[in-house]
């Protein structure tokens, strides 16, 4: 085992064989429906929960993990024979998560711990807790894992595309006169990250379009050079994914290994079901 443990939050979207893999420890992020609270990829997922929501009618709440939950990881991490810890957080600018593993790590201030905000989400931020894991798996001082990680969240990108604008309307991100008039256009929204932050970048006005320009998005990131990671990230859409993950290596130069994971509900519940997305990582020096 690494003397340096990584952790990270369930809004990363790692497939359990990575997590497996590096032995990255994963705290949940915490769904609230009423009274009740379910623990993403612990309690829920994408599924059960959109079927939940269609057959409630409305959206649950969702929040960070307690720093006593991110203690509860760091102290296991160090239990089973860590000397030090990178914890990866999902982008402060829309979750509290950052600052509760912050917390955490003041309560052992004897402990060598680094929290990162990733200022990116799904697997944005989970190429970023692997590159550090790989670090640390070839010896790596925590200064080094450290900016290995950094390294590959400056050369990040993320972007999406929703079926529908139904679940943002029932969040209230955007008002039901808007939303009621892009389905009756049939407006998909793509959405991004920038500064932190998931914003709307274009409206297009059919599924297939709003596919087919993830692929232009993506060469533009590339510009000629090429990718050292992908992943498609979907939301209960596994076939349509794999289908777009076909047309967009068929385009673009994809690495070996694509990772193909879920977007977690964490995340998927602003977005909805249906979301495809694409994250990756261009190579160093492009």
């Amino acid at each position: 085992m690494s003397s340096i443990a990584v952790v990270t939050d369930s809004d990363a979207g790692l497939p359990p064989e990575l997590v497996e893999r590096y032995a990255i420890r994963v705290v949940p992020i915490n769904i609230q429906f009423d009274q009740e609270t379910l623990r993403s990829g612990v309690d829920i997922d994408d599924a059960a929960l959109f079927a939940r929501v269609d057959r409630e009618g409305k959206l649950p709440s969702t929040s960070a993990p307690s720093p006593g939950a991110f203690k509860d990881a760091f102290d296991a991490a160090f239990a089973g024979g860590a000397e030090a810890l990178v914890c990866v957080c999902v982008s402060s600018e829309i979750s509290a998560t950052y600052q509760s593993a912050l917390t955490a790590r003041d309560l052992m201030p004897e402990r060598q711990v680094a929290v990162l905000d990733s200022r990116t989400v799904s697997m944005g931020q989970g190429f970023m807790a692997l590159a550090a894991a790989e670090q640390a798996s070839r010896g790596a001082a925590l200064p080094q894992v450290v900016a290995m990680a950094e390294s590959v969240g400056a050369r990040t990108f993320v972007y999406g595309a929703l079926a529908t604008l139904k679940y943002l309307a029932m969040s209230g991100r955007v008002g039901h006169v808007a939303a009621g008039f892009g389905n009756l256009m049939n407006v998909k929204p793509i959405v991004t990250l920038k500064e932190g932050k998931l914003e709307m970048l274009e409206r297009v006005r059919s599924r297939q379009r709003s596919l087919a320009r993830l692929t232009e998005l993506v060469q533009e990131c590339v510009d000629g050079g090429e990718l050292e990671q992908l992943a498609v990230v979907h939301a209960v859409a596994p076939d349509e994914a794999v289908a777009f993950q076909r047309a967009l290596c068929s385009t673009v130069a994809c690495p070996d290994t694509v990772v193909f994971t879920e977007f977690t509900p964490g995340l998927s519940v602003h977005t909805g079901a249906g979301l495809i997305a694409v994250a990756g990582v261009k190579r160093l020096g492009q």
